[in-house]
């Protein structure tokens, strides 16, 4: 789940490790990355930034399970001469991007005898690196090609800070430490339930509406394969929800309210007649 920020800190520039990253040590799900280079003459303007060279589009193509994939991402022809030195930037997996059926279909359950394993031990790692590089709240592990039941999140106190005192006290937000859940199973914890908008970083772009139940409880298996049990409320229970979603191939888009679907650019704009206010119902 995306991290949802004000237009006025949404015109900062993306660090190249932001959208594309590791691809290797995922190998039984990842398969290949290449790389292509277009450069172009405009110059990029960012207050706050230093002017730099001309820019460079860097094009990574993945072929995951036997789809594609791609991501563009926009940096400084500085980092050209440094390519190969700085390899290991470029190492971690992209963000599948919705349209990739592994994004539209359930995801498998991990044996449980294999949640100690180096694979499944840097998946779990890739994924935490990933989402605090966007940076995000959460991630679930189809967001990055691989079909498995596994989520991470985190809020940190940095990221609420963003947000105006009465959003986070309307939407019950409050920092927490990161989690890891294996093979989760969500159920609702009575039937109140809230609007708010949610992004998504595999729907980059875009925010909507969509009702969450105001308090859940989560069950699984921890990153050490220990039975684990989260309840959460709030905006904790929203993001639980949210990446439990990815795991049976849904989108916070099959469930938004339609006419709430917008840029972030027309995120403060007024809603049209007959949407729900955000709040708790």
């Amino acid at each position: 789940m995306e991290v949802i920020r004000r237009l006025s800190q949404r015109l900062t520039l993306k660090p190249i490790a932001g959208e594309c990253f590791r691809l290797g040590r995922t190998t039984p799900f990842l398969h290949t990355k290449t790389l292509i280079l277009r450069f172009q003459n405009n110059s990029i303007f960012n207050p706050g930034f230093p002017s730099f060279n001309p820019a460079i589009n860097a094009k990574f193509i993945t072929t995951s399970r036997g789809f594609s994939s791609s991501s563009t991402v926009r940096t400084p022809s500085g980092w050209l001469g440094g390519l190969v030195k700085k390899r290991k930037v470029m190492d971690l997996p992209c963000i599948v991007k919705a349209g990739d059926p592994v994004l539209h279909q359930p995801a498998r359950e991990v044996p449980p005898e294999e949640i100690g394993s180096d694979r499944i031990q840097n998946i779990i790692d890739d994924m935490v690196e990933v989402m605090r590089k966007r940076p995000g709240v959460g991630l679930a592990a189809p967001q990055i090609g691989i079909p498995l039941k596994i989520i991470v999140l985190e809020d940190l106190k940095e990221y609420i800070a963003h947000a105006p005192e009465e959003e986070n006290k309307a939407q019950d937000r409050h920092p927490f430490d990161l989690l890891v859940v294996l093979n989760p199973k969500l159920r609702k914890k009575g039937n109140k339930s809230a609007f708010f908008y949610e992004g998504c970083l595999s729907v980059d772009g875009y925010r909507a509406m969509v009702e969450r139940f105001l308090d859940v409880e989560v069950t699984g298996l921890g990153r050490d394969g220990e039975p684990m049990k989260v309840e959460a409320s709030g905006w904790k229970a929203r993001i639980l929800q949210h990446e439990c979603d990815h795991l049976d191939g849904t989108l916070y888009v099959d469930k938004m309210v339609k006419r709430t679907f917008r840029t972030i650019e027309n995120l403060d704009l007024p809603l049209a007649n007959g949407c729900p206010k955000q709040g708790v119902r």
